[in-house]
């Protein structure tokens, strides 16, 4: 059966119903939702769509990975890289239990994916039949919304709640299990009508007026005011409003690991990184601050560092589209609920127009401090061995801080996240709230997908890398161009660093043993090269970034180099270490 055209408004144009299955209902559903890349993997409870996805080449790609985690990372790569929907397809049983992380780290990471996976035939539930298993509840804990569909007259309607739920308010992950007989049955097809509204669920929450109006006298009478910014800036596409309010008021802002890049790195406003490797300012003035405004974070403990200590002399006003993060850890004198597009507007307009020039002199002045005891160490060693650090900084001077980075989970994360440079938003995609190893590679290729015009740039550990090291393969098959970094230190380094620091260096099976990484990716067809000596790094950096196609660079670094400042776990942000 041919697909059926869809038009640009709310419905697809029926004339009169068409009998279609199951399987080509799931499909016109995501050609209605403007879904044009999946990723996925196929098996027997599923087929009956791939069967279908057969005729529907010339409408949606079909990107076939080479592990069902794979499939999920490289849909949430898609997602961060181009403001959409990430799309998956995984059969039943260990088809569906293989995106379980991945579902976990984008619900954490509030990350907007749809994932379709297939079960097996109704009459068979609860029989333990051959690769059956409990996907709705065992993926309840890590998903928005999950259902299992068993009749195909639902699958329209369904997924228009998925969509829905998906991408609004705070995104996240949805997952649908459908049956294989609702797969195949057929039945009367009116069309599709995307979903606006669903009874009992309020994306966004009512805004109080006289929550902003509060929230507008505490920073007007404030010294020290300190904003604090997540990604909820980035996911509200409110960079424009953002940046409006804090150059109005003048203040200082810090950034969490997935916020950066909602405004540009080298702004004057922008004083670094907040957390466990954060700046050395931003950790210290937390705690000395008179109003701290948090936009779109939640909070998270490496942020926060020991909450009897955190900002106990600051007045909290907390923006963000999600009432139940709002006073979950720290206690907000304002809370001020709502889409940040919407309230920051609302704020900026009723803020005084200042400069507090001598509280951001007080952070660069931390910041110089951390310059001479730290940065200088990282970004221009005077020892033989290369660091981390420096190869971010060759990276940025090739890259004008335009390359979309794509980090995995460890030390060169937090190293790539503390010095890599950005001109614009979406620009900075890795696992935060759940730390994933083997994210990088799969999302990376996502990224590349969803964001094509833009050069993307994996920087990633031994460790992490041998974790999704087959998806090279999908970047064969598909010729998806990924340039590849790793920051090899022998090492699973920043638990490392942690036995080093913490454990008497009692360095407990951190030790990794790693193949040769170019004559694997030449297996691939992948290009590549190893650089041991400084000499060759900045010509190896040029020669990646200019090579048609995927690349792959591996650049021995220093193996107990280690990530500084830090606040050591059960400490206050105060007490951050510069070495």
């Amino acid at each position: 059966m041919e697909t059926l055209e869809i038009i640009k408004d709310q419905k697809t144009e029926i004339k009169e119903p068409v009998s279609i299955s199951g399987s080509q209902a799931v499909l016109e559903a995501f050609i209605a939702e403007g879904v044009h890349t999946i990723f996925g993997y196929p098996g027997g409870a599923i087929m009956p769509i791939y069967d279908a996805l057969y005729d529907y080449n010339d409408k949606l790609e079909h990107i076939l990975v080479r592990h069902e985690q794979g499939a999920i990372h490289a849909a949430q790569g898609f997602a961060r890289s181009s403001g959409k929907v990430g799309a998956v397809f995984a059969t039943s049983g260990p088809g569906a239990t293989n995106l379980v992380t991945g579902l976990a780290d984008a619900m954490i990471d509030s990350t907007p994916v749809v994932c379709v996976t297939g079960q097996v035939f109704a009459h068979l539930l609860g029989t333990d039949a051959f690769q059956e298993i409990d996907v709705i509840n065992i993926t309840a804990p890590v998903t928005k919304w999950n259902y299992q569909v068993t009749d195909a007259t639902e699958i329209p309607h369904i997924l228009a709640k998925a969509f829905y739920i998906a991408r609004t308010g705070r995104p996240g992950p949805v997952l649908i299990d459908i049956t294989k007989n609702a797969q195949i049955q057929k039945f009367d097809y009116e069309g599709y009508t995307k979903c606006e509204h669903i009874r009992s669920y309020r994306p966004k929450p009512i805004v109080r007026k006289e929550y902003v109006e509060d929230a507008a006298k505490l920073i007007n009478e404030a010294k020290k005011p300190f904003v604090i910014f997540g990604q909820g800036i980035i996911l509200g596409k409110a960079e424009k409003e953002f940046k409006a309010f804090i150059e109005k008021g003048g203040f200082p802002a810090a950034w969490t690991v997935l916020g950066l890049s909602a405004i540009p790195t080298d702004h004057p406003l922008n004083v670094g990184m907040l957390g466990m490797h954060g700046n050395y300012g931003p950790n210290v003035l937390t705690n000395e601050c008179d109003v701290l405004i948090a936009i779109g974070m939640r909070f998270d403990d490496r942020v926060t560092g020991r909450l009897d200590k955190y900002a106990k002399q600051a007045k909290v006003i907390h923006l963000d589209i999600d009432p139940a993060e709002v006073d979950k850890n720290v206690k907000s004198t304002v809370p001020v609920w709502g889409d940040c597009k919407e309230t920051l507007p609302m704020l900026t307009k009723l803020i005084d127009k200042k400069e507090h020039t001598e509280w951001l002199n007080k952070f660069h002045e931390f910041t110089q401090k951390e310059i001479d005891i730290v940065i200088n160490d990282e970004l221009n060693p005077k020892t033989e061995v290369m660091t981390m650090g420096e190869v971010i900084k060759s990276l940025n001077e090739l890259t004008n801080g335009d390359a979309i980075i794509v980090t995995d989970v460890g030390q060169h994360q937090m190293v790539a996240c503390r010095y890599a440079k950005f001109n614009q938003s979406k620009s900075n995609i890795t696992s935060g709230g759940l730390g994933t190893m083997g994210f990088g590679l799969p999302a990376a290729i996502g990224a590349k997908l969803g964001a094509p015009e833009r050069t993307i740039v994996e920087i990633v550990g031994d460790g992490g890398f041998q974790m999704t090291i087959q998806e090279l393969g999908t970047i064969m098959q598909y010729k998806v161009d990924v340039k590849i970094i790793i920051l090899n230190n022998q090492f699973l380094g920043m638990v490392r660093q942690w036995q080093q620091l913490f454990n008497d260096k009692r360095y407990s099976f951190v030790d990794i043993q790693s193949p040769d990484f170019v004559q694997v990716a030449k297996g691939y067809g992948i290009a590549g090269q190893t650089v041991k000596d400084r000499k060759d790094l900045r010509s190896a950096l040029q020669e990646m970034l200019e090579h048609k196609g995927s690349y792959l660079l591996e650049v021995m670094v220093g193996k107990e180099n280690n990530v500084f400042p830090m606040v050591p776990q059960g400490c206050s942000v105060s007490e951050i270490r510069l070495q």
